[in-house]
């Protein structure tokens, strides 16, 4: 029986089948690679299995210890809070269970390596001097991640050579898809290539593409080009190993500089030291699915600091 701490991965959910899907092999490929772990995943929201399913999963299969690392690129409402108070939850569903958490994904090394190739794969014959990126992501109500995000395209702009890399986000921040069209054209961008900054397929990644297109017609003096989703890649399965490494060996860095739940960002004052409820999966037994945040203390940095 292995000693080491079991390995359980967080998803965010989606209704898209095969971004489900494509989680869900991740988790299993990882277990095959790392047969010396105990290894389980399990989803917040919208998809099974749901977390908690993933903690009984490893409880079964003997494990008292485990170190979580969520799979998601910045650090957003379901790093910070949801995910967190689920643990806690678990913990008084298992007595006797211990458990550490690590830091989301992003922005890495490896992962900007995967960007870089992704939009390899589509420029053809143009000249990186002459293409602009558009990283786009998902989107977030909370200020942190979304310049997370505008940090990545900054990271992937350095030393590479592109004309420019503009940021977007896909829902509920701005600036929206077509804007960020809009901008690269206004700045002089001639060639396009969109970027989805997420890991799997999924719904919006598709809405991603989907607006793009129809950018790209309505503008056909503009060449714009769609490039693929980080995908299961190497470096992103060597990323996560780094991340439970750095858990189980205490070595956590969460950004708290910038934490809307520390610091009074403008606008968002309100939600300094905001109460936090479990984000109950709609497949957890026992529970209804509700984001009715007030009634439990955030547990954000409880175990990162």
């Amino acid at each position: 029986m292995t000693t080491a701490p079991a390995l359980l991965i967080a998803g965010h959910g989606t209704r898209d089948q095969a971004g489900a899907g494509a989680f869900r092999d991740f988790v299993q490929e990882l277990g095959i690679r790392h047969p010396e772990l105990l290894v389980a995943g399990g989803f917040i929201e919208l998809s099974p299995p749901p977390l908690g399913d993933a903690v009984a999963d490893l409880v079964e299969r003997g494990s008292k210890r485990f170190a979580a690392v969520p799979l998601m690129l910045v650090s957003a409402g379901h790093a910070k809070g949801d995910i967190p108070a689920a643990l806690a939850r678990e913990k008084e569903r298992h007595p006797g269970i211990s458990y550490t958490y690590g830091r989301p994904l992003g922005p890495h090394p490896g992962l900007m390596t995967v960007l870089e190739r992704r939009v390899e794969e589509v420029i053809g014959e143009l000249d990186r001097s002459n293409v602009t990126v558009l990283l786009v992501g998902r989107g977030s109500t909370d200020p942190d991640a979304n310049a997370e995000v505008f940090k990545a395209a900054r990271l992937f702009w350095e030393g590479r050579g592109y004309a420019g890399v503009e940021t977007a986000f896909v829902s509920l921040a701005a600036p929206d898809v077509p804007s960020g069209l809009d901008r690269c054209t206004r700045l002089g961008a001639k060639h396009i290539v969109v970027l989805p900054y997420f890991l799997f397929t999924g719904i919006l990644p598709d809405r991603v593409l989907q607006q793009t297109q129809d950018w790209a017609d309505a503008h056909p003096e503009t060449g714009v080009r769609s490039a693929a989703v980080i995908g299961p890649t190497e470096e992103l399965m060597d990323l996560v190993m780094e991340r439970y490494r750095e858990a189980v060996q205490g070595d956590i860095r969460m950004n708290c500089d910038s934490c809307v739940y520390r610091i009074a960002l403008p606008g968002f004052e309100d939600k300094v030291g905001a109460l936090q409820q479990p984000h109950f999966h709609p497949d957890d037994d026992g529970h209804g699915h509700g984001h009715g945040h007030g009634q439990h203390q955030h547990d954000g940095h409880a175990h990162a600091h």
